[in-house]
């Protein structure tokens, strides 16, 4: 039973898109409200976004996936996920708590090893080897594409 809309986001969504990515702990860099699908309830609140984020070389990422706590385990990232996949053709990567491979591979996604990714990709997974953040909660960087 969906209870909610899927639009694309208007610069009045900015602090609200801000502050779900800030919420999700995912990196605030590079959020451009125009790249985002944001979900609203029926109340018109935005609840959750995403976006394709392109990067110099040449790839494309699904990115800044957030939803409001209140809203988690009722299918409104998978939907934004889905609209985003759909609007983007060609191949497309994610990074995320490896936890979550499931979920992506669900979506058609599949882990990537280090000489199938990207460049962009090679250089933040090498540098996640470095970060504390994930280690301490017992998760890992996972680059993923489709």
């Amino acid at each position: 039973m969906k209870t909610y809309t899927l639009r694309t986001a208007t610069i009045d969504d900015i602090p609200c898109i801000r502050s779900l990515v800030i919420a999700g702990r995912i990196n605030p860099t590079g959020l451009d409200w125009k790249r985002f699908v944001v979900a609203l309830d029926d109340q018109a609140k935005l609840i959750g976004c995403g976006q394709i984020k392109p990067h110099r070389d040449g790839s494309h990422e699904l990115a800044s996936i957030a939803v409001d706590h209140t809203w988690r385990g009722r299918g409104v990232a998978r939907g934004i996920i889905e609209d985003l996949i759909a609007s983007k053709q060609g191949p497309l990567y994610l990074m995320c708590r490896s936890s979550l491979g499931t979920l992506y591979e669900k979506l058609g996604f599949r882990a990537l090893e280090f000489d199938e990714m990207p460049k962009y990709f090679q250089r933040v997974s090498k540098l996640s080897s470095i970060m504390e953040i994930l280690r301490k909660e017992g998760e890992t960087l996972l680059v993923m594409g489709r």
